[in-house]
């Protein structure tokens, strides 16, 4: 600001921003001059799927004053930002976010924080970091004399008291966790769309039944919807895994149903399969927002659906980790009835591509 600024005295007073010893505003400024003007030399490059052009950037040798300023503020912290990832990516542990090519970053805001418990916000950034104080962990820092699981007996690391304990498995755990993200995806579809001919059936309280009219099967997705009008059907199916195992989730649900979307082609209707993921710890996989948005949810319904699946996932795992060497009982929790009930069955719409 002092060596840019349009008095001719204060440009020349040559006056220096005294900082810390860590960092230094002078050569930082340097390093992000000299990438802001590599980047004009490079000029535009495409950003993802979009062509060239569709997100313009102001140019440095053409910005002025406050603007030009502004570009030097935001490469700095694009910088520093850089340097975290690049650090973060380097820990085993630590920065196993940094390898979820498959999900959504989740955003946070200050209304959320406020009313979020303490141990909710503490459990969320311990999980992902996976610093809470598992057997593994507390073996590691020589707090524990073994690093079993209290149920198995195999190594208890978060992952796999979360998402991988056969002890759990057998008693329900892992079940009633599917069941409660499972129940909040329905309902937020079921209050989002209404006044449709397409009938959604929901694997909830009883076994669901595949529509004999489709095709004989013994398999059981997790939702059918069916339009008898337009022959359509579409089969969804949630899983709620490690976030590390999101990609593989979906090509094993992918693979597992490509036998009956098969024989409902052959039938004559026409199938979407669509597996679902949303992460233990309450990350959605891109599935998510793909399917809901299939299904016409959009703008504040959108984020509102989302927000509540991503907590119920969240808030399951907890309880899971809260449990995870007693016997197991979701009643503390308690049952809030919803929209759905045993034989749950609805009316929604199904939008094309």
């Amino acid at each position: 600001m002092y060596r840019d600024s349009r008095d001719i005295k204060v440009t020349a007073a040559g006056i220096l921003v005294k900082t810390g010893r860590k960092w230094q505003a002078q050569e930082a400024v340097t390093k992000a001059e000299v990438r802001l003007r590599h980047k004009t030399l490079v000029g535009s490059v495409a950003t993802g799927r979009a062509g060239f052009g569709c997100f313009p950037r102001p140019r440095y040798d053409l910005a002025r004053g406050k603007e030009r300023r502004r570009l030097i503020q935001d490469e700095i912290r694009a910088e520093v930002e850089e340097e975290r990832y690049t650090k973060m990516a380097g820990m085993s542990k630590q920065g196993a976010w940094t390898r979820w090519e498959q999900v959504d970053p989740r955003r946070i805001t200050w209304a959320e924080l406020w009313k979020a418990e303490p141990f909710r916000i503490k459990f969320l950034v311990q999980s992902i970091y996976d610093v809470l104080p598992s057997p593994a962990n507390l073996h590691i820092w020589g707090l524990a004399d073994t690093p079993e699981c209290k149920l198995c007996q195999k190594r208890g690391t978060l992952e796999h008291i979360l998402s991988s304990c056969s002890k759990a498995l057998g008693e329900g755990r892992y079940h009633w966790c599917h069941d409660r993200v499972l129940k909040v995806l329905a309902d937020s579809i079921c209050t989002a769309i209404q006044h449709s001919k397409t009938q959604l059936q929901v694997d909830i309280g009883r076994q669901l039944k595949f529509p004999g009219n489709i095709t004989a099967t013994s398999f059981r997705p997790d939702m059918v919807l069916t339009s008898e009008f337009t022959k359509q059907v579409v089969i969804l199916e949630l899983t709620v895994p490690w976030e590390d195992r999101i990609e593989e989730a979906h090509k094993r649900k992918m693979a597992k149903y490509a036998e009956l979307s098969s024989e409902c082609w052959n039938n004559g209707w026409k199938v979407r399969c669509e597996p679902v993921e949303v992460g233990c710890r309450g990350f959605a996989g891109h599935s998510l927002l793909r399917t809901l948005k299939l299904l016409g949810v959009r703008g504040l319904l959108l984020r509102k659906a989302t927000r509540n699946i991503l907590e119920a996932a969240e808030r399951a795992s907890r309880w899971l980790w809260i449990r995870r060497g007693d016997p197991w009982s979701d009643r503390p929790l308690g049952h809030k009835r919803g929209l759905i009930t045993p034989g749950w069955v609805a009316r929604v719409r199904v939008y094309e591509d």
